[in-house]
């Protein structure tokens, strides 16, 4: 299984963001986002975070392929 976080990385750029807002403002911890960054699964809470901070759906940020 392949994921794809495209849609959050876009969304990040789009707003200014970056993968550092996630850490500071979403309390997401430096691993996490580097798993992210290398494509690999994380827990559905954390997507669901990023979602509330950015106000967006799952599959706005997350592929899987």
């Amino acid at each position: 299984m392949i994921v794809s976080y495209s849609g959050l990385w876009e969304m990040l750029r789009e707003n200014g963001l970056r993968k550092q807002n996630l850490v500071d403002d979403v309390g997401l911890s430096p691993v996490t986002v580097s798993k992210m960054g290398k494509g690999k699964m994380v827990n559905d809470k954390i997507i669901d975070r990023i979602c509330e901070y950015l106000e967006c759906r799952p599959r706005d940020i997350i592929e899987i392929e």
